[in-house]
């Protein structure tokens, strides 16, 4: 399936419009309210899913769409479907709820439980990145022309990037495998369009993750040079009966 890139990034663009009127607001206290595995939703996230969702329905209203903040599809109807698009409206709403500007917009099409594009869009620096397969991953910064960005393959020190919300004990053992002398703490997906520009090296995961948190940083950092796998080398996969994740790693691919 062919799709046009241009308008996604649009769509992805109005949604963190939307999402920075809403963090611009002094007055504005985010009504932030508790989902069923007690992480944090605010007036953000529904807005950004109802842009983002009418968007890609008018675009390609063929394609199905599993949200975040969407209603999910039971996995007997998705288990069969060759398309869909993997959207996280506002990924690192920890990070929107204290300001600190490290949250995203993705969006993802999976395609044979794959990512082949993927779309991060960074609204408090007005940047977006992008990849799929066939014109590989870039960056736009605001009145430039898109720049393709590449993973430093040729590393010799590595810098590891890891959440800012999220750490886990296992994290040193992994990257102590590693030729890693810095680590820098990042919210949100982020982390992977750092890895894919050059500007990190690694990134280890081990606490619980979905698919929409995950689909469009792979696709970034894949197409740019980099590996995302779980810990037992195996493709993180999509669309599966659980959208949880395993464990990962996002790193060079240094065998390329």
């Amino acid at each position: 399936m062919r799709i046009d890139i241009g308008p996604v990034l649009d769509i992805a663009v109005a949604a963190g419009h939307a999402i920075m009127n809403i963090y611009d607001d002094p007055e504005q206290d985010f009504n932030i309210t508790s989902k069923e595995d007690s992480s944090p939703l605010t007036i953000a996230d529904q807005v950004s899913h109802v842009l983002i969702y009418k968007g890609l329905t008018k675009l390609y209203p063929q394609i199905p769409i599993i949200s975040e903040e969407g209603k999910h599809t039971p996995y007997e109807v998705r288990r069969n479907w060759d398309y869909y698009w993997c959207v996280d409206p506002l990924d690192g709403t920890k990070e929107f709820i204290k300001r600190n500007g490290e949250f995203t917009v993705n969006i993802a099409l999976i395609h044979n439980q794959a990512p082949v594009l993927g779309i991060i869009y960074i609204p408090t620096q007005n940047l977006l990145y992008y990849g799929d397969s066939v014109s590989g991953s870039w960056k736009q910064v605001p009145a430039e022309q898109p720049l393709q960005i590449r993973a430093d393959k040729s590393a010799h020190n590595w810098i590891a990037v890891g959440s800012r919300s999220h750490s886990d004990g296992d994290e040193d053992a992994v990257i102590a495998a590693y030729p890693v002398v810095d680590f820098i703490a990042v919210g949100s997906s982020i982390k992977f369009c750092m890895i894919a520009e050059g500007k990190a090296h690694l990134y280890f995961r081990k606490g619980p993750t979905m698919e929409w948190d995950t689909a469009a940083g792979q696709a970034i950092a894949h197409f740019s040079g980099c590996t995302v796998e779980t810990l037992a080398g195996q493709p993180l996969l999509y669309n599966k009966p659980s959208m949880l994740n395993e464990s990962f790693l996002c790193k060079i691919n240094t065998g390329v």
